[in-house]
């Protein structure tokens, strides 16, 4: 397989990214406008100056109430994206259970990642470990100071050196390709969304209209129930736009990997042993999940092998042992 020459994948991540930026907004102010839509239609009937029915939507009233939405809109997203952008680390530490790694702990695993990085003229980013006996890793962050590879106890202590060696050097790639900044992007995002579905769900959950008085309280629950499909639908669209970038992405780190260590057998060697028992079945988050060199897809049907972030581990082995 050949591998897509560094530059060249660090610039289409940017690209990426600079288009995710874009795109994410785009679809939360389009839910906006569907909200107000959906609402207007389901309000009842517009009446003209003589008191007639207009036919279709007043669009007029509905860009007043979008146009007066927007700003508070923005400016909510806007904030949560800043804080959860510069706290990405905290976050995926919450999420994991990851801790560093000290050098006097663990010598051998620094020298083998300064070694790495020595080779190819990176900086040697932080380690973390998560006690988990099964085998994952995976790499995060956003810059030099917040770049991270993160290893189980059990794929530090179950594989030989040649082999994590490559799992290393494919986490690596990930964060030379920018991989990982362009994943919290969408991690983000994809939060937000899910965070709002679930707020709407958990309303309209606890508080039934029958506690609300007469048509005020229907009304009210219509307009949440409304927010919520939208949130649904929102959702959707981001989770399609995560996985349109997300398989090439490990294909890529796993030719990177086999083209740091010059031993492609030794990272095909590595991924089966990691899906036989790739642990981290703590972390509830699939958006963080993705980060992991290996993602277990629940259940073997067509819709979930179609959705996955990963690609099969299968393909992924056959490709490195014919490299």
């Amino acid at each position: 397989m050949q591998y897509v020459g560094i530059i060249t994948q660090q610039e289409r991540n940017n690209r990426l990214s600079i288009l995710l930026l874009l795109l994410f907004p785009l679809i939360i102010l389009g839910i906006v406008l569907l909200f107000f839509v959906i609402a207007m239609y389901f309000n009842g009937p517009v009446y003209d100056i003589n008191g007639y029915p207009v036919e279709g939507l007043d669009w007029n009233s509905i860009l007043d109430y979008y146009v007066a939405a927007v700003p508070w809109v923005i400016v909510f997203v806007g904030i949560w994206f800043l804080i959860s952008y510069f706290s990405n680390v905290s976050l995926i530490r919450h999420a994991t259970g990851a801790r560093p790694l000290e050098r006097k702990e663990n010598p051998h695993i620094y020298n083998m990642v300064e070694n790495l990085c020595m080779s190819c003229g990176m900086n040697t980013p932080k380690i973390n470990v998560i006690n988990d006996p099964e085998l994952n890793a995976f790499a995060s962050g956003i810059d030099e100071k917040s770049y991270t590879i993160t290893l189980t106890t059990g794929i530090i202590e179950k594989l030989e050196d040649d082999e994590l060696e490559g799992v290393i050097g494919h986490e690596l790639t990930h964060i030379r390709n920018k991989d990982t900044r362009l994943l919290i992007v969408s991690i983000i995002f994809v939060g937000i969304l899910a965070t709002m579905a679930s707020i709407l769900w958990n309303v309209l959950y606890y508080i039934p209209a029958r506690r609300s008085n007469g048509k005020s309280g229907a009304v009210i629950m219509g307009a949440m129930l409304i927010a919520l499909v939208c949130c649904g639908i929102g959702y959707f669209f981001t989770i399609l736009t995560r996985f349109a970038i997300s398989r090439k992405r490990e294909f890529m780190a796993d030719a990177g990997g086999a083209e740091l260590t010059g031993n492609p057998v030794a990272l095909a060697s590595a991924l089966r042993k990691i899906s036989a028992e790739p642990g981290l079945t703590n972390v509830k988050r699939d958006d963080v999940a993705q980060l992991f060199i290996y993602h277990k897809i629940n259940g073997g049907n067509l819709f979930n092998h179609l959705f996955s972030t990963h690609p099969d581990i299968k393909e992924r082995i056959r490709i490195l042992e014919q490299f």
